[in-house]
Order: C-alpha cells, then structure tokens, then sequence
C-alpha cells in the first residue's frame, strides 16, 4: 500500500551537545524524551497513545533518575533557586527534561487562471496565478506539456513565460518563488503569463517548502492545469480548473502536510456528462479559480526542570517543577511508596489550587513566575516515600509525558542521607553546581556501564552454554532474549546523546548460529516470497493456484512466504477490510486458506499474514450520513475512527500517526480497540495457523501498539511496511539519506525491536545508483551500507519490489533490466531479505535460486558482516563473512588475494559473487 510522507522533527536530551542539537534538527533525525499526549483520555509519546488507566499503573522509570545510586551532597542555589533552598538542604537531583507539543497551521493553496491585464485586448494573454497563505519559502517547481505531446513528460516552458527569479531545472523544469506583493499580503504567490499564440496545451507543478523540504503533490502525481479545454476530461483527478472535487490519495508524497478534501466519490462525478467537440479540441480554457484547504504541523519545543532537596532539619524532601510551557498548566501527580509506582494521594497539606482526581491523583495548578515566563510549582513530601509520579495537562486534549508513560522521579531513601552533626551542619562539605552536574553524568555513567556489564555476562552465559553438551536451546533463547532487552534499554538512552543508531554488533552477541531472539524477529537466516502480486485476485482462487507452486517455492530455498490480506474487503485486493473475521476473500475461501498454510507448513515453510490494522471500512452511515459505523462480529461505533481525519467524523481521540484518507482510522488508543484487535490476531494464529506478519501501514499508528499485539500474538516473525520518500535536492537524491533510515529505525524501536521493518531506504537508493551509474552511493560516510541495513540489520527487511512498487502498479518500479545487480545485493548481504512473486516466477528465476543457495550455503544470515572493499562511480564491491564477495555495476572487480583463494561462482549482466575456499 503506497504511503504518505511526513518528516520528523528533532527533539533532543539535555545531554546531547548544542553543535549536534543543531546538525540533528537539520537532518530531522529523531530523539525524544517526552511527547505530545494527543488526547484527554491519552498519552502520546513519538505520536503515540496510552490509555489513561495506565497512568496510575504503568509508570515508566527514567533511567537517569535513580537517586538511590546519587550521591548526596549540599549545593549552592542558583539565582532563581534562592528562595526556595536553604543552604542547609541537599539538592539530590535536578534534571531538565525536553517536552514536545504539536501545533496545526491551517491555510489555502489557490489556483487562478484569469485574463491578464497587462496585454492588449486583441492580443490578449492569459495569466495563472498559484498562491498559498501558509508561511514558508514556497518554491513552484514546474513545467509544461504541448498540444501535440504524449504521456505525462516535462518540458520547459518558453522564455517569455518564465517569470523573474526563475531558475531551470536541467531541461525538464523550472523552479520559481513565491513572493508576497506587498507587506500585507495574506498570500505569497507569482504569476505566469501565457501567450494565446503559444503551442502550451498544460502546465505541470508541485509546490515544495524550502524552509522545511516539505514537497506538496496531489494524488501522488503532479497537479496539472489545462489550458485547452480538451485535457479538461484527460482523468487521474489531478487537473485543476476540471469541475469535482479535490480529494487526498495515500500515495501523495507529503511532508508534515496534508490536504483536507472533499470525500472521494466526489471525483469526477461531471466528467462524464461533458462531450467533447472535435471542432473545439484545442479552444483555450476561458478562466477558473481552484482553492484548496491544507494544514501545515509544527513541533513547538518547551522543558520542564525537576529538582528534588533534601531538607536536613525535618528530612522531608522538596520537590520544584519549574517549565516554559505558556499559559495554564495543570500537574497530575501522585506518590508511590515502593517500586511497583503504584499511586497513591500523599497526606496533606497539598500545594495551593490543588484537586483531588477520582481518589487516584491529585491536579495541581503551577502558578506563574515572577518575570512571566512559565510556571513553577512546589511540592513537600515525606521522607518515607519512594517516588513521585507526574504528568503534564495544557488543556483538555494535550498531555504531555515520559517516552510514552508517566514521568517518574526516585525520591531519596532516608539511609542515603547523612546524619546531621551538632549544630545541624551537614558532614558533607559544600560543593558547587558544576560538581552537581559531575555528579549527574556519573550517575549516567554508572547506570549505562551496569547495562553493558549485564550484556556482557549474559554473553559469557551464552557461551558458557555453548560449550557444554547439555546445553538446550530453551536456556540459549532465554539469555538472548535477557541480552535484547538489555540492549533496548541502553538503546534509549544512548539515542539522547548520539547523532545515528548505534550499530548493531556493539548490542547483540556475535553467534555464527543465530537463534530466535524474541518474538517476531525469527532465527536470522529467513529468505522471504512475496507470494501475489496486484492481480493475483483476478483469478479468484489465487489460494488453489499458489497451493500447485509449494513443491516448488521450498526447493527453491525459501523459508517464509507472505499471503495477501485473508479478509473481506470493499477493494478487491483487500486493503480495505471491512469485517476482519470475514475471510472468505477474492483469494478465495477460509478452507482453501486453512490448506494451503497447512501444506506450507508440510515443507517447512512459514507463513505471515497481511494485517491491515491502521483502517477498516464501515458497514453503515451514522446519522449525518457518514460511513464510520462498523458491522459484524467487531461492531465498533464512531468512538473507534480518530476525530481529526475530517472524512469520517470519528470520536476516538486524535491519530497517533498519519491518517490514510481512504477509510476511517482506527484509534489505537481505545482500549475496546485493542482488545478486539488481539483478540482477532490470535484467532488468525490459531484458527489459519499464520505463523507472523506483515503489517499495513504502520505510519498511521504509533509502533508502542504495535507492540502490544505482537506481545499478544507472539509471531514467529513480523515485518512493517514504513514507506514516506528519501531526501532530495532539486529532484536529485541525496547521498547522505540518514534522516530517512532514521525514521524507520525509530518506528522499529518504538516497537521495542519486537518487529522489523522493509528496508525502503535501500530500495531508493539502488533505484539512482542504477539508474544513473553512480555507485558510490552505496557506502555511506562510515564506509558501511547507506539504508537500515548499515544500522539495523536484523530488523532490515530489503526488497526491490512488491505489489505497490511493481506489479501492474507500478508506483516506483525498479530500474527496468537491472533487477538482478538489486537481488544480488540483498542476497549477499545482511538483512532479511525478500524476493517478489513477478520475479521469481520469470526468466529470472534460475540467477536468483542460485543467488538463494549460495546465501544458505555459507549461511549468511541477518546480522552478516560487511567490508565494502569499493564504492566507485561504475563498480560496488564488498566482501560478506569473509566468505563471499560480490560486485555490481559495469566496472572492474576482483577479490584481494590474501589468506583466502576466491573462485567465480555466479555472474551475470553487471554483477558477479565470488566464494572463498
């Protein structure tokens, strides 16, 4: 399914230095400590939901808060701490953490074509005028076609249509930007002239945002306006100044901006009433004026400071929250008194303006600061008290809280505390602020080397294990999964203070065998097939069919196939399900489905099944004629669509990702939700026998619930499709395409590592290096692979083509003819990768199985080292294990000699691998 883009913005931990502050947000690489909670019965953190019950159950312990491992000591206040500490108290603790909140800019995109005033009336030109009200540095990047022009290619337009400032973009296009006319206008906007007597039939154009690289498409295509009425009917919706409406297709490649549209039934309703006279093809478009709705996101940065004193003459100890957050800001806290966090209200007195909330919490309004810049608040609590448990409200639909759960503060333990001399002098000698802060980073320091201790005596386990001959392999999976927990955790906190994703080898044991680790990653050696592609359901028994290719499929060496969406669905293809427990599909019926993953099974063969869980198509209209009303056995009400896609009119909470226009979203963040939903996966499991998944869409939901039901499910392997577009310049596409792995390292890491995901951003930079023979674009600045792969690669899925790419589709084919220099890359290296239906059943079939067995014959895995020996404009080489080398492109390459003597053992059309002996 194709996907929208939105880009990420920087949100970065007080321990990361400013320089990298800075070059992260330019690369919009994503940290976050705290997030935006999207809803009064929700929080969010990285565009996620929580359900409220857990704030009182689930709080999450911030690794650098343990103050049972701080030492105690007495600091001078600073200036804004005067009058609330004595210099008799210990300050313990004092952190400041970064908060994030989003806020909507709405505006209009205007299309205008007019007669110009400016020409004399028998020669009167035309002028179009493209406008937007939304602050930026808007840039039109367009073109035209000519009358006698086929298909939909680009050409400049002439010179005196170009207006000042225009810049060509090679020989297709031009870039022109939008200016305000005066101080006081509402829109910036420029203005093309069109000459009557010019061949110009149309004129092509996206809009992008320099300030952001925010890129605006309509439909996924460009917008084109017509200038001779007979390309008024030419279809694909995306023609301005045709009469219907406008509407928002998922596969438009956006950046943090959405078009809010009519629904799309509205599209080309009068097309078809308008015929067409020959006479007249060519007559000009007399005038039209198009305006559209749009909405543009920003992260707006604030902090809120934690300090936490010891007061040594009553031992109690006072806790401040001082935060730049504007307006009313409400803290619901509790207390807890051991480590299970559970809250309770402490015994008053309670801070001024203080509420009791359901005998669970207590809401406490921060007053404003003296100088009117934020609020502070404090707080006395006893000394028998273990932490305090908190949450930030700005109103009634922003929350905001700790990487997904409640903020929690250790308090000191009484036995931490030294005991007061005669005089009430403390025994500890003062010490200044920097010595604090000394004191905090050791503290870091201290909790991360504990990590990487503990993973390094599991390792010593694990061997251990290794090397006895009773070792079982339930004892092997236990240390492992112990070892990736581990590595989750310092994962989080390293991501607070590194610009990229750490690499894997430095987190996971280096094990030749490369057992199952948890839940939904598999054993490390699965080769995946695509086993449809677009058109399969055409045949309406496509399970009969692929059921005569089993034999087949497992000879050829693949262990995992992955089935196309079991549930009836409003498209036939079925990414549009409507009732889930419905699966007698175009595919075919529920038995045919059961057989054929029992005869998989017979060969070893897992098999994963296509969850759509991001929307669901309703079964009847509420009462303002709206489909968001659902049917069969999950017969959800509106409060299961998220109220801000404007289509469906849902009641559920905001969207915790990106909202696909097509059908109503499901809010993820309804607990009734939830449960129907695992519910209806482990039926699947148990029911069909589907070993994993692959999962629709994860960018419309927050991947903090895609763990909760892979948890539940307990899939032998899962897989997420995370598709938003590269990084690009002037249409050319950069080298450097870090932010774009990062995003999907941050959706698999929001997941807890429990699901990998497809490697999109290997794919998109196979596709320039084949197709513009620059090769070097496959070794990234530290000389290793450029997509998730080079960071992640055992959550790295690649590919080079599915049923949405490829197919009879065809959105981003892969260069035509070089197909196999893309498979004898993912073959060879590391990653899990998966080989499409069309490609395996055709005349390259016999180059991949070889490609297949000869990774299964060195047994190259996941987690395969790489040493890319050349990375030039015309050749790419790198040596796999030590045991296999393998170069593409047309240039010149043979292995080093050296302790091992290479022998030729595949080679076709610009690639060759290579295996040691």
């Amino acid at each position: 399914m194709s996907a929208v883009s939105v880009e990420p913005f920087l949100r970065y931990s007080r321990f990361e230095k400013p320089g990298y502050a800075r070059s992260r947000r330019k690369a919009a690489i994503t940290v976050t400590t705290a997030a935006l909670i999207k809803s009064p019965s929700s929080f969010n953190c990285c565009c996620s939901l929580i359900p409220r019950r857990k704030l009182l159950s689930n709080a999450s312990y911030f690794p650098f808060l343990d103050l049972h491992r701080v030492k105690t000591h007495t600091a001078r206040a600073s200036s804004t701490d005067t009058a609330l500490v004595e210099s008799t108290n210990d300050v313990v603790f004092k952190e400041t953490f970064p908060l994030s909140r989003t806020e909507m800019t709405e505006g209009k995109i205007f299309v205008r074509l007019d007669q110009s005033k400016a020409k004399e009336k028998e020669d009167q030109w035309q002028q179009l005028t493209v406008g937007c009200s939304l602050p930026g540095k808007w840039i039109l990047h367009w073109g035209v076609s000519y009358v006698d022009d086929t298909g939909s290619e680009w050409d400049q337009p002439p010179e005196n249509m170009r207006p000042p400032g225009s810049i060509p973009v090679k020989d297709y296009a031009i870039e022109t930007p939008l200016k305000k006319a005066s101080e006081g206008d509402k829109f910036h906007q420029v203005k093309i002239g069109i000459d009557p007597k010019s061949p110009v039939a149309a004129l092509n154009f996206v809009l992008k945002d320099e300030e952001t690289g925010v890129w605006y498409q309509h439909k996924g295509r460009d917008f084109k306006v017509p200038l001779v009425d007979c390309l008024l009917d030419s279809g694909g919706g995306n023609v301005i100044g045709a009469k219907g409406g406008f509407s928002m297709w998922p596969g438009a490649m956006l950046s943090n901006m959405f078009l809010k549209a009519d629904a799309l039934a509205s599209e080309g309703k009068d097309s078809s009433s308008r015929s067409k006279d020959p006479k007249q093809e060519t007559r000009k478009v007399e005038g039209f004026y198009e305006e559209l709705p749009i909405a543009k996101f920003a992260v707006i940065e604030n902090s809120v400071t934690v300090s936490v004193i010891k007061c040594l003459k009553t031992a109690k100890n006072l806790l401040y929250l001082v935060t730049d957050l504007p307006g009313e800001v409400v803290v619901h806290w509790g207390v807890c008194r051991d480590d299970a966090k559970k809250w309770e209200i402490p015994a008053a007195p309670h801070p001024p303006e203080t509420t009791v909330f359901k005998n669970k919490a207590l809401r406490t309004v921060l007053q404003a600061k003296e100088d009117g810049n934020g609020r502070s608040g404090s707080f006395t609590l006893d000394e028998d008290l273990v932490g305090f448990l908190f949450v930030l409200k700005l109103n009634d639909s922003t929350w905001l809280n700790c990487m997904g759960n409640d903020f929690y503060i250790a308090l000191p333990i009484s036995s931490s505390i030294p005991a007061l001399s005669g005089a009430g002098q403390s025994e500890v000698a003062p010490v200044s602020e920097n010595t604090v802060g000394a004191d905090q980073e050791v503290s870091h320091a201290i909790y991360t080397d504990g990590i990487i201790n503990e993973i390094r005596s599991l390792v010593s386990d694990f061997s251990s294990e290794k090397r006895q001959k009773t070792k079982t392999k339930e004892a092997q999976e236990s240390i492992l999964q112990e070892i990736e927990k581990l590595a989750a955790e310092a994962y989080s906190i390293f991501r607070s203070s590194i610009p990229t994703f750490l690499d894997e080898t430095a987190l996971e044991s280096e094990a030749t065998e490369a057992p199952k680790i948890c839940s939904g990653t598999g054993t490390g050696h699965e080769i995946l097939l695509q086993g449809f592609n677009w058109e399969s359901h055409k045949l309406g028994h496509w399970y009969m069919e692929l059921k005569q290719k089993i034999e087949e499929i497992s000879s050829l060496g693949f262990t995992v196939v992955w089935l196309p969406p079991p549930t009836e669905s409003v498209s036939p293809e079925g990414y549009m399900p409507k009732d889930l427990y419905n699966l007698n599909s175009r595919y075919g019926n529920i038995d045919e489905l059961k057989d054929l993953v029992k005869r998989f099974h017979g060969k070893g063969v897992k098999v994963l099944g296509d969850a759509v869980l991001n929307h669901r198509c309703a079964h009847y209209k509420n009462g303002n004629g709206v489909w968001n009303i659902f049917g069969g056995r999950l017969n959800w009400d509106d409060r299961a669509v998220v109220a801000d896609d404007p289509h469906f009119q849902g009641r559920g909470n905001k969207s915790s990702g990106d909202n696909f226009h097509a059908a109503p979203n499901i809010d993820h963040s309804q607990e009734f939700v939830r449960k129907d939903l695992k519910e209806w996966l482990l039926w699947l499991r148990k029911e069909i026998g589907y070993d994993g998944w692959r999962l629709d869409f994860v960018r419309g939901f927050w991947g903090g619930y895609v763990k909760d039901y892979l948890d539940a499910s307990e899939p032998y392997f899962a897989v997420g499709e995370y598709w938003d577009s590269l990084s690009y310049t002037y249409g050319e596409l950069d080298h450097d395409q870090d932010a774009h792995r990062q995003r999907i390292v941050d959706w698999i890491n929001a997941t807890s590592g429990t699901a990998g995901a497809f490697d999109v951003t290997t794919k998109g930079i196979l596709h320039t290096t084949l197709e513009r023979c620059e090769y070097w674009r496959l070794s990234d600045q530290k000389g290793k692979p450029p997509g998730v792969v080079g960071w992640w690669p055992s959550r790295a899925v690649t590919f080079i083509e599915n049923h949405d790419t490829g197919s009879t589709q065809g959105h981003w084919r892969f260069p035509s003819g070089k197909e196999m220099q893309g498979y004898a890359y993912i073959l060879t290296h590391p990653g899990t990768p998966a080989v499409f239906y069309d490609h395996i059943f055709s005349h390259y079939q016999s180059e991949i199985a070889a490609l297949i067995s000869l990774r299964n014959r060195n047994k190259i895995h996941c987690r395969s080292t790489v040493k890319i020996t050349k990375a030039e404009r015309d050749v790419y080489a790198a040596i796999i294990d030590e045991k296999v080398a393998v170069k593409i492109g047309p240039g010149h390459y043979e292995p080093p000699s050296g302790p091992y003597s290479w022998s030729s053992k595949i080679e076709g059309r610009n690639y060759k691998v290579w295996e040691a002996s």
